[in-house]
């Protein structure tokens, strides 16, 4: 239930509605607004950030998957279709990042055309209804994804494999000599260095994942308090499943960047 939301407006005045409006339902309790930014785009193309407020004490640790969508709606034309057509390393990345699918961007971006604005949003939301009725209320078109974690799977997946890459080095490194040999080390100590950062990588997601998932869990808790009745104790079940998702992905991450054994 936490989703990536941008909901694209005519107008503005229009977008600048809308992102009151997202402010009321989590003062009503609808929904938990982690972050948001207004944006517009140019006759040129170019999207802008009109206006970028991060929701509570730690907002700036949950504005980084908003601005990093952001980010990505406001490159350049072949920043969308690269990614969608899986050629981009670094926008791939990113997508990931963010935890959507290029085919998100790709949406989004055809509809956000010249002279249109857009809030950009990371929600938790138990119903959708409430959000699309308040949103098509003031002219806004709304597309939501819920977030994934495959970075997390992919640095465990790139880890395994340039250990493999290792262990089958120091296996040739026993028997072999002379040039061969060192032809072999220098392949083992780049190998080596790639796995490093892989590892360094993984032990950064890991303490940003730590950060996220405490500014989660806080803004829960203190949806929860203001609640009564269902709603409180979902706020306070999906503060469990935030800690609990926590977890189980910094476990996976701490396989990425556990020691590994190279022989030189």
């Amino acid at each position: 239930m936490d989703k990536m939301i941008v909901t694209v407006f005519d107008s503005e005045k229009q977008a600048y509605e809308g992102e009151r409006a997202l402010r009321e339902m989590h003062d009503e309790g609808s929904i938990v607004l982690y972050a948001m930014a207004v944006i517009a785009k140019e006759p040129n193309g170019k999207v802008i950030i009109k206006q970028s407020a991060d929701q509570g004490p730690a907002g700036t640790v949950l504005g980084a998957a908003t601005g990093a969508l952001v980010g990505l709606l406001g490159g350049p034309a072949g920043v969308v279709a690269g990614a969608a057509a899986g050629t981009l390393g670094g926008s791939l990345f990113d997508l990931a990042n963010v935890g959507v699918g290029a085919d998100f961007l790709d949406d989004v971006s055809q509809f956000l055309r010249p002279g249109k604005a857009a809030v950009v949003a990371e929600i938790e939301e138990q119903w959708v209804i409430p959000l699309d009725s308040r949103m098509e209320d003031l002219g806004g078109t709304v597309f939501r994804r819920s977030r994934s974690d495959v970075v997390d799977a992919q640095f465990e997946r790139d880890a395994a494999a340039l250990r493999s890459d290792v262990d089958q080095l120091n296996a040739e490194l026993k028997d072999a000599s002379g040039k061969n040999r060192a032809k072999l080390q220098a392949k083992a100590e780049a190998a080596r260095q790639r796995l490093e950062s892989v590892k360094s990588k993984a032990r950064s997601r890991a303490e940003s994942l730590k950060k996220e998932a405490d500014a989660k869990i806080k803004s829960l808790k203190e949806q929860a308090a203001k609640a009564h009745g269902d709603m409180k104790g979902h706020f306070e079940q999906r503060a469990a499943e935030v800690k609990a998702d926590y977890e189980e992905r910094s476990m996976e991450l701490g396989q990425a960047f556990a020691s590994g054994t190279i022989i030189m």
